[in-house]
């Protein structure tokens, strides 16, 4: 099996690969506080964790992540007050993927994957891709797919995992399907002894500026994590990882006959 790191990768190899028309995966995650209990940099950690087991299912290669996203908004990631969280601004997030894609582009890279870990990033990830198709012309050869992988897991697992009702995945910021994905992949990052226990966030329907930072839990956490495992995590990812290689297997025309998921 190939390594799947761009990386950890000679440019001799990769280009080799990119001629024989590898996938090539760009995870966009963010340095956002995730409370007590989680890292800072959850969001580009998961996003790299799933293309690299989605790379080695259909021997793709993973690029290094874009670990800065949009600025952390307080009904879904608690907002910009919290000492850590780094963002950048909308302009410089369009630019950077602008950039990568025409990059990508001129390595000859023909299918290119943006797997996103930051809700607040999806806008903006999305000019980059329409400024980046705009300036390498309509017959380039280069197809972009973009996704966010928490949309690829079952209704059926979430009923499984939220006995209670699933609360939103606005709210999940650093909750049960972060927390327990985190556990899956990355147990050692995870202090289950500090996960907070408050019931969810409650906010109005509209926005104020400057923030109303009373309205986010002191936490962080925006629904509580309590319950998390690396059991439901697994759950979680299997269904984010199979459904990922059905979208590019199918979108990209790919035939695999080997591969493992989770």
């Amino acid at each position: 099996m190939n390594n799947v790191r761009m990386d950890n990768i000679s440019w001799v190899d990769y280009e080799r690969r990119v001629q024989s028309g590898a996938v090539v995966f760009l995870p966009i995650g963010a340095t956002e506080q995730h409370g007590p209990h989680l890292p800072l940099g959850t969001d580009a950690l998961l996003a790299s964790a799933i293309s690299e087991d989605v790379a080695r299912a259909i021997d793709g290669i993973v690029a290094p992540t874009l670990s800065y996203g949009y600025k952390s908004q307080p009904k879904c990631g608690g907002g910009q007050h919290f000492c850590g969280t780094t963002s950048v601004d909308g302009a410089t997030l369009i630019a950077m993927v602008r950039d990568a894609i025409r990059e990508f582009h001129r390595h000859g890279v023909k299918r290119l994957v943006l797997v996103i870990g930051h809700y607040e990033n999806q806008w903006f990830v999305t000019e980059g891709i329409e400024l980046a198709m705009r300036d390498i012309g309509p017959d380039s050869g280069l197809e972009v797919m973009r996704l966010e992988h928490w949309e690829f897991v079952n209704p059926k697992t979430l009923d499984k995992i939220f006995v209670d009702g699933f609360p939103g995945i606005a709210l999940e910021h650093a909750a049960v399907i972060e927390t327990s994905m985190m556990l899956h992949y990355y147990p050692q990052m995870v202090a289950l002894d500090k996960i907070p226990d408050h019931g969810p966030a409650e906010f109005p329907v509209y926005d104020m500026y400057p923030t109303r930072i009373e309205w986010v839990p002191a936490s962080g956490v925006l629904s509580s994590a309590k319950g998390s495992s690396a059991d439901k995590g697994k759950l979680l990812v299997i269904d984010v990882i199979s459904g990922i290689v059905q979208a590019v297997q199918s979108e990209f025309r790919l035939t695999v006959s080997s591969g493992r998921i989770a």
